[in-house]
This record gives C-alpha cells, structure tokens and sequence, in this order.
C-alpha cells in the first residue's frame, strides 16, 4: 500500500531491471528515542521479509542518505531513484542533499505516498482551516482514493543479491536515548497495524462519532503509530472504514474528516510553513496577542523536568502526561489541554512550545509528525482562536481549564488509571 513503491516498481518492469528497496539508518532524529527505533525497525523486518518474498532486494543502509546512497546507485548501476515525502524539514533536506550528489542522468522522482491527496495538490498554499481545505480534499477524493493495484513478484533479479542485515547489530549505529522503553501494547509492524484496524471495524467504529472525545471511552482507532511510520497506510485505513458507512455513517464522516481532512491540513500547514515548529509560525494576531500578554504572572511555572515526571499540581495534567510516557500516546482530546496548561505554566509562549514539542516527540509514538507540530503550535499560538475573550496570560487564545475537562467526562476516572503509584 505504497504509491512511490509501486510507482518504482513499475519503473522496474517497464525498463526490465532489477529493483531495490533502500533504507536509510541516521544515528538519530530529532528527539526520537530507542522506543520509536525499534518500533521503526521492527516494522522494516517485516517488510524486509515481504521484499525477499516478491525477488525485490532490500537494504539496510547505516548513515544519512547523502552519504550513502549515491555510492550505492553508482555500485548498482541504479538507473532511477524514487523516494517518498515528507513535509517537514528534516526530510526534505536530505531529499535536496541527495538530489545534489546523483548523476545527472539519474531521475531522481518524489512520489506523496503519505497523503491520499498528494500536498501538492490538495492545495498550491497554505490553508487557514479545516474550512479552506475541506472542499479541496473532497472534490479530489474520488481521483486518489482508489484501490491499489497489488506489488507483484519481481521478474527481474539483481545480478549480486542483497547483503543479508545484522539487524540486532544496527542498534549499535544508533546515538539515541535508551532510557525511554517499548510500550507493551504496541506491536511494531503491518500485520499487528491491521489488526489494530480490523478491531477499530469491529469494536470501536460504532462509537467514534459519539465518545471519541471522551479519554474513559474505547472509542479511538489507536492507529496513529503505525500510520506515522508507514506500517499501514492512511489511504488503507479509509478505504477499509469507508465500507462500513451503511452502519456507521457518523462516524465514518468524523473518521475521514479526522485521518483525512485534519491530517491533510497538518501536511499542507508543515509544507507551506517554514516556522511550523516556531511562534513565528502562527499569524500576527497570534503573535501580537501573546506578546502583549508575556509579561503576565503565571499561576504557577514548572521546570521541563517538574512537567516530564508529571509533577505540577494538577492531577488531570499529570495523568495526561504520565500515560504519554507509560504508553506513548495520550487521548487526543487531551492533547489540546496538556499543551494549553503548559503554556500557562511556562516562562514564555517560546518556552511553552519548545517543551510541548520535545515532549511530545520523545515519548510519543506518533512524535515528530506533522500533527504534533501542528498540534502543539495550534493549541499553544491560536491559529483559528480569534474571538475569544481577553484573558490573562493567553490574550485571545482559547482557554481551557480543569472544570471544563470536568463538565465533559469523568476526570476522576481518567486520574485513578493514571496516578503516579501506578
């Protein structure tokens, strides 16, 4: 279930070559941890072994893609690359550094395997709402969302086969914290995705539209993991969930406008935006609003190191962030207000993101993604919260506070699971 390795192999067949599957191992990334590693590398076995089985070679190269990739197309005699997207910054700049140092007469495509709209067609610019962004996704829907055509067995052999992969021996490469383990209810790779997928379908579908939102409830997909690493493909996820809209109709809508539409906006707001990780990201209203609001007592101000062990003085928070770093996720209704009281409890709206991101991206599974910058920013800077009333610290940013987490569920229930005696 991936555009670009279809695309690469249809490439293969029309020209008659050998085809290759490449990845490539840095040392480290960003704030990702042993825990998101081995999820990662967990999964590419498996797709290693699906590679062996269709005669595709696969292979485990150690370092950053400028550096080994063009020796590799060289060794190979490799005629075409393709590679995936990504919209962030990271990616995108070794996309440019490989393209820079491969033969001219490589063809060299980039293929949004990520979206079902490609970002670059849903939209030429940045969107300002799930609003602006709505129509375009949906009217390009029936030309994307489509099924795949299968990867076939390949016919055509390389002439050495692949390197067999020390695959226990890679973890050496790695320059990452180790401290941050394995959650146990997560098993790396597609098959368990899809399992994931199946028991959504079967179980939990039927109550999306109506208790999402709700942390107590067994109501969300918990997909998020094997989505961020490409162990299921969101285009999959629909294509399966949309079956089911004669029974589910309201929450095959919100599943869509979740996993599409709002996924979608995330993607298009990372690749338009260079500052999506930044203050400077979010309008100037945003901005101006904070700014003026910076120098106003905080209630209380926690060190980053009070707000990783889910020491402040509030129980809800605490939970909130505690199942983060047990479980690598937290409820996505949560999110927004574990990211709101960090503002609140910081020095500066720039110290309140620089804390929700590396938080974010060091215990989440789903960390480094474009939903959490976009997540962490929207929730902290107010993209779409013009019209609130003026209030201390966030200005005319949303407010969200513990009563209100109260009036909406059982926050007593929520803390118990999560108290720090677990």
């Amino acid at each position: 279930d991936n555009w670009a390795f279809l695309y690469a192999q249809r490439l293969a067949l029309k020209q008659e070559l050998p085809l290759h599957v490449c990845f490539c191992l840095v040392p480290g990334f960003l704030e990702a941890t042993i825990r998101h590693y081995r999820f990662m590398l967990r999964g590419l076995q498996e797709v290693a072994q699906e590679c062996a089985e269709l005669n595709i070679s696969f292979h485990l190269l150690l370092g950053y893609a400028k550096d080994v990739l063009p020796t590799f197309v060289a060794e190979h005699g490799v005629g075409g690359l393709v590679t995936d997207f990504s919209p962030l910054r990271l990616p995108r700049q070794w996309v440019e550094d490989v393209r820079e140092r491969l033969p001219e007469d490589v063809p060299f495509a980039q293929v949004d395997a990520h979206n079902i709209v490609p970002c670059w067609v849903a939209s030429a610019k940045q969107e300002y709402s799930a609003r602006t962004i709505r129509g375009k996704i949906h009217a390009q829907l029936p030309e994307f969302l489509t099924e795949f055509p299968p990867v076939v067995r390949h016919p055509y052999l390389p002439s050495c086969p692949a390197e067999p992969i020390a695959w226990e021996a890679c973890y050496s490469s790695l320059q990452v914290d180790h401290t941050v383990k394995e959650v146990e209810w997560a098993t790396p790779g597609t098959a368990a995705g899809m399992a994931v997928l199946k028991s959504f379908i079967a179980e939990r579908l039927k109550s999306f539209s109506t208790h999402r939102n709700d942390p107590n409830k067994a109501a969300l997909s918990n997909l998020s993991p094997w989505l961020h690493f490409g162990q299921v493909s969101t285009q999959r996820a629909i294509l399966e969930v949309q079956k089911h809209r004669c029974n589910y109709k309201d929450s095959v809508d919100a599943f869509v406008e979740e996993a599409v539409v709002r996924r979608e906006l995330a993607e298009n707001f990372c690749y338009y935006n260079e500052n999506y990780d930044s203050v400077q990201g979010a309008y100037d209203w945003a901005q101006t609003t904070l700014k003026l609001h910076a120098k106003d007592k905080r209630p209380y101000l926690y060190s980053l190191q009070e707000l990783e062990q889910g020491a402040t003085h509030d129980p809800l928070w605490n939970a909130a962030q505690l199942q983060m770093v047990w479980e690598g996720k937290m409820h996505g209704f949560l999110r927004m207000y574990w990211a709101k009281k960090i503002l609140e409890w910081t020095r500066s709206p720039e110290e309140a993101l620089q804390f929700a991101i590396y938080l974010n991206d060091r215990y989440e599974l789903d960390g480094r993604d474009p939903n959490g910058y976009v997540g962490c920013l929207w929730s902290i800077c107010g993209i779409h919260d013009q019209g609130w009333a003026e209030r201390p610290i966030f200005g005319k940013i949303r407010y969200m506070n513990y009563a209100g987490c109260k009036r909406k569920f059982d926050v007593d229930q929520f803390e118990r699971r999560y108290a720090p005696t677990h």
